[in-house]
C-alpha cells in the first residue's frame, strides 16, 4: 500500500471531513408506465408519467420534455401521435393544457405537496397505416422548482417501449 492513488486520498479526505456526498432519495422522481406492452396499427396505448415529490417543500413549477428515442426515429414508417392528455387527481381527471413535446410541465397542476405524486396520462395513438414489427419509445428530461427556492433537474428518463405488432 505504498502508492495510494490521488482519487483514494481525495476520497478519504472528503470522508474524514464530512464532505462526501450522502446517499439520499432524489428530490423529485419521474417514472413511466404503459397500460400495454404491445398494440397494432390503429391501436392506442396509455402512457402514464408520475412525478413524486420526495422533498419536505412543495413543488411549485415543473418543466418537462418528451421526445422519441433514437431507435424510434430510425423507423419513419412507424406513425403515431399523442392525441389526449389528462391529469389524474384524487377528485378525478382533468384535461391537460397541451400534449406537445415541451409543454407537459404545467399539466402536473399548480403545487405538489411533500410526499405526494401527480400522474399525467398521454394517449399514444398509432396510425392505422403505420408500419409494424417495431418499437416506439420515448425519453424525458424534467426540471422542478421547490418552495424553498431550490431546484432539481433529471433525465433522461426512458418510457417502456411499445411494440407495434402486425395485425
Amino acid at each position: 500500500m505504498r502508492r495510494l492513488g490521488l482519487a483514494t486520498v481525495l476520497g478519504l479526505a472528503l470522508a474524514v471531513f464530512g464532505l462526501a456526498p450522502s446517499a439520499s432519495a432524489a428530490d423529485a422522481d419521474l417514472t413511466f408506465a404503459t397500460d400495454t406492452a404491445t398494440t397494432t396499427p390503429g391501436g392506442a396505448v396509455k402512457l402514464s408519467m408520475t412525478l413524486t415529490n420526495n422533498k419536505t417543500y412543495d413543488v411549485l413549477f415543473v418543466y418537462q420534455t418528451i421526445e422519441p428515442t433514437w431507435l424510434t426515429t430510425q423507423r419513419p414508417d412507424l406513425k403515431y401521435s399523442f392525441t389526449d392528455c389528462a391529469l389524474t387527481t384524487d377528485t378525478g381527471s382533468t384535461p391537460c393544457t397541451g400534449v406537445g413535446p415541451t409543454d407537459l410541465g404545467p399539466d402536473y397542476g399548480a403545487t405538489i405537496p411533500p410526499g405526494q405524486s401527480r400522474t399525467v396520462t398521454l394517449t399514444l395513438q398509432v396510425a392505422a397505416d403505420s408500419g409494424c414489427n417495431g418499437n416506439i419509445g420515448f425519453y424525458s428530461y424534467y426540471y422542478s422548482e421547490f418552495s424553498d427556492s431550490t431546484n432539481v433537474s433529471g433525465g433522461p428518463v426512458y418510457t417502456p417501449e411499445t411494440r407495434v405488432l402486425c395485425a
